[in-house]
């Protein structure tokens, strides 16, 4: 069942529309006024703005006229493409938009009863985890008579400007629209998960085979129903919004409105195929400005498609900032692309599904060095005081997709703040026992690090091992406060959760039996030359970690006497003179075997380097064997919380 949505500055659009009726007055927006304060907060626009309704700037207002299109906007006098291109990509997706512009036909304009309209709109933005609705008035910014922001190319249709000054309202004026990113509007129109490729890195513009991966990948996005920007990043502040001789835009967002494998030439008989080229669909949020290269609305390269084709494509040759170009081209143009992934978390689906799992999070300051949460980078020696969060991979490999989100800063713009923090994660491999907080790197492996950058969301997909993983998100320097959402999604349940202690709790029960006097790590690396005895065959190899009443069991590896285990376990050892055992098994149907042992000594020596140990086994008559080797690494401390 889903959460109710929270309202911006508490308030209830249903509840104000109905006292505007009964008071029969049009809606007047107190906590976002037609005035400077929402328009600006450091430079007012050199016009003279008018705050005017749609009724007074035509005779027929409507929210949609004949339907909703990606043509239908058009950005104006503020520097905000970005958030245009993103109302692009939201405009082709019905069932995006309708959340977005939620119960759009008891808002549109209804003729027939006039005394019903009060002035009032309402949208929802999806912000960090919570659907939010924002409540506006109907005024919007003109100068002479036309809307000064975005707005439509049909002169009395008006969601796209009411959508772009509830976003502002949000943002806490129409100035901190001015820049940003597309993948943050397309997030917080559908809470969808965005992965960035930098197109000019990599072999996207030399290697055939990476091209066609990267268009595979993005087709199977689009037609799960994501969004996809891109653009070119500029050299320098005096290359912003330079055209280049293909007539692109750079330092200017374009939004992706159709990928296809398009056939070109004629079929061999009814059984043949032709021949098919990658093929994009690009739009200017200026509507106009096209792409001039192969495929533009008027080249030659069209002659190749039938009729049939062009009229499937929607093909039309006009200056309406909309134009196709091969991925090749694609590829060789543009310098980043912004991939907004919808992924399929329903139990009733045919199609590929993600178990989602999210925690809402904070950095936070704190002299306590155990209570501090905002630690910096794995460079700063305070790293482990960050937030940390563990997950398990239950599957021999696993494919997961990392999310982390920082809060929204643009409302703080007009204090002289408002950038994006730069933030990333590190992601551990540890005991597959562990239940407390990392402190310091022992034998934890660091799996893999996303990058740290000044972007909102940062993302990272991986292959994993089974295991259990610690992940910590931080911002790039120590000492900085804010919330984030860190959703993990998984193709089974992955019990994703916070480490909240640092050592185990002191409780009466622990006094009459006993409190921890030591941790102990394990770490297994490898087992090698294990045999079966008497059989050629070789062995199903598992193995056990026992210790402190625990045990601690991996996967099972089938056919083979050497194998790659890299499983952990950590004990806190209330009994120091009880040895550790490490068990090596052969899985069998009907009973296991046990093929051998290590035992450990009560009190462990340190080994801060590997060692590879003889494996002890009896046969079948009780003899002493030696069963091959295994390679561990042990770490012990007297003090609770160093491991």
């Amino acid at each position: 069942m889903s959460s109710p949505d929270k309202q911006l500055k508490t308030q209830n659009y249903h509840e104000l529309k109905k006292e505007c009726i009964k008071n029969g007055k049009l809606f007047e927006d107190p906590e976002f006024p037609a005035s400077d304060e929402s328009l600006f907060y450091s430079k007012a626009p050199d016009l003279r703005i008018e705050w005017k309704r749609p009724k007074e700037l035509c005779e027929d207002p409507h929210l949609f006229v004949d339907g909703i299109s990606s043509h239908d906007l058009h950005q104006g006098r503020l520097g905000n493409c970005w958030f245009v291109a993103a109302c692009s990509c939201l405009a082709l997706k019905k069932a995006l938009w309708t959340k977005v512009i939620s119960n759009w036909k008891k808002q549109e304009w209804d003729p027939k009863r006039p005394h019903r309209y009060a002035g009032i709109f309402h949208f929802k933005f999806w912000c960090l985890g919570d659907w939010v609705d924002v409540v506006i008035d109907d005024r919007l910014p003109s100068v002479d008579g036309n809307l000064v922001y975005c707005h439509s190319n049909v002169k009395n249709e008006f969601w796209s400007a009411l959508l772009e000054k509830a976003y502002a309202k949000l943002a806490g004026s129409y100035e901190a629209l001015d820049g940003g990113n597309t993948a943050d509007a397309i997030v917080d129109f559908t809470g969808a998960v965005t992965e960035s490729f930098e197109l000019d890195k990599g072999d996207y513009r030399t290697s055939l085979m990476e091209q066609t991966k990267l268009f595979q990948e993005l087709l199977k996005v689009y037609r799960a129903g994501g969004l996809i920007s891109c653009y070119i990043k500029p050299v320098s502040s005096n290359d912003m919004e330079a055209v280049t001789s293909y007539g692109l835009v750079k330092g200017h967002a374009y939004s992706v409105t159709a990928i296809k494998k398009m056939p070109v030439g004629q079929r061999i008989l009814c059984f043949g195929n032709s021949n098919k080229l990658f093929m994009i669909r690009m739009r200017n949020p200026w509507g106009k400005r096209e792409w001039k290269g192969a495929w533009s609305d008027e080249s030659e390269e069209w002659n190749k498609v039938s009729r049939s084709e062009k009229a499937t494509l929607g093909l039309t040759v006009a200056d309406d900032g909309e134009f196709w170009m091969t991925f090749e081209d694609w590829c060789l143009s543009f310098t980043h692309a912004d991939v907004c992934r919808i992924l399929n978390t329903s139990y009733l689906s045919c199609y590929k599904t993600w178990k989602q799992e999210e925690v809402h999070g904070a950095w936070s300051k704190n002299t306590d060095p155990l209570l501090n949460r905002s630690g910096g980078c794995f460079n700063e020696t305070t790293f482990f005081q960050n937030p940390q969060y563990i997950f398990e991979v239950r599957k021999k490999e696993d494919e997961v997709l990392i999310s982390l989100q920082q809060k929204d800063q643009r409302i703080h713009k007009k204090d002289g703040k408002g950038n994006n923090f730069i933030i990333g994660f590190e992601i551990f491999k540890v005991e597959l026992n562990r239940e407390y907080r990392i402190h310091m790197i022992s034998g934890q492996e660091k799996t893999l690090r996303s990058s740290y950058i000044n972007l909102r969301a940062i993302f990272l997909r991986k292959v994993l091992t089974h295991g259990r993983y610690v992940i910590i998100p931080t911002t790039f320097h120590p000492g900085i406060s804010s919330s984030f959402i860190l959703r993990l999604f998984t193709d089974e349940s992955s019990r994703f959760r916070e480490l909240l202690l640092d050592k185990p709790k002191v409780s009466c029960w622990s006094l009459l039996c006993g409190y921890p006097q030591r941790v102990t790590q394990v770490l297994v690396r490898h087992v090698e030359g294990v045999e079966r005895q008497g059989q050629m065959q070789e062995p199903n190899l598992y193995i056990m970690i026992k210790g402190e009443k625990q045990t601690i069991r991996s996967l099972v590896y089938k056919k083979t006497s050497t194998a790659k285990f890299d499983i952990q376990a950590i004990f806190f050892r209330k009994n120091i003179s009880e040895p550790i055992c490490i068990q090596v098994w052969d899985s069998r149907i009907i009973c296991d075997q046990f093929l051998g042992q290590v035992l450990l000594a009560g009190s462990p020596t340190d080994s801060k380097e590997e060692r590879r140990l003889q494996l002890h086994g009896r046969d079948s008559h009780g003899e002493e064997r030696m069963p091959g080797h295994i390679t561990i690494k042990v770490v012990s401390s007297d003090d609770l919380v160093e491991l």
